[in-house]
């Protein structure tokens, strides 16, 4: 369907109640905060796509506005807007879905630094505000601790779904907090997440606990935390 397909069909089956009576301008306003969320971002950009079509549908708007009263254009826009929006939020279920789905992230690759190095890396990285990449190191920070204490052996390609939960066994006593870290890694390595100050503090403390932490015997079962991967 065109653009000037839609705005008939619009204008055909459009209600005479519609409580809105916004400018072209304010219509796209509204549909680019609403738009705002990360999740439409993904590739293919969903709001590259969505703002492209509400364009299209405003031009034939202005083009044809000669023929429609002032009442009926502003309720024409005020359409566009929610049906733009409806047709984001359609697709925006699957996107939600499949981000669900996804893999966890490998958590060190070829990273061979200790973890005093990587506490360093963390707290340079901080202290220059750049947070999200500040808790990534501070995580594998955590990690490469246990690794060291030969609470979790070192294996390649673990990812931080696998190294919370197994984290979260040998200490049971943080185990939902290492949980809540490995997916605050995901989500921060993804770039569906933006970490700040107070996520950095609460990993510091995070790695201050775990370093005090007493593992559990490998003999007894200790419960387990999922991880959201």
């Amino acid at each position: 369907m065109t653009p000037s397909s839609v705005v008939g069909a619009l204008l055909l089956h459009l209600p005479s109640d519609v409580p809105v009576d916004p400018d072209a301008d304010t219509a796209r306003r509204w549909l680019e905060d609403e738009l705002a969320d990360p999740i439409y971002h993904e590739p293919p950009s969903l709001l590259d796509a969505v703002l492209r079509w509400v364009s299209e549908l405003l031009e034939d708007l202005r083009t044809a506005s000669g023929n429609l009263d002032v009442r009926t254009a502003a309720l024409v826009v005020g359409a566009i807007v929610v049906v733009g929006a409806v047709v984001a939020l359609v697709v925006a279920g699957p996107v939600r879905r499949a981000r669900r789905a996804r893999a966890s992230v490998e958590v060190f690759g070829d990273d061979t630094r200790t973890a005093a190095e990587l506490r360093a890396a963390a707290d340079a990285l901080a202290a220059r505000g750049r947070w999200s990449e500040a808790v990534l190191e501070r995580f594998r920070a955590v990690l490469r601790s246990l690794e060291e204490r030969a609470v979790l052996d070192e294996r390649p390609g673990r990812t931080a779904h696998e190294a919370g939960v197994e984290a979260g066994a040998r200490l049971p006593g943080v185990a939902a907090d290492l949980a809540r870290a490995a997916t605050l890694f995901d989500d921060v390595a993804y770039g569906d997440a933006e970490a700040d100050a107070d996520d950095d503090a609460w990993l510091r403390g995070l790695d201050r606990r775990v370093a005090e932490e007493r593992p559990a015997p490998t003999d007894v079962p200790a419960a387990t935390v999922e991880v959201d991967a």
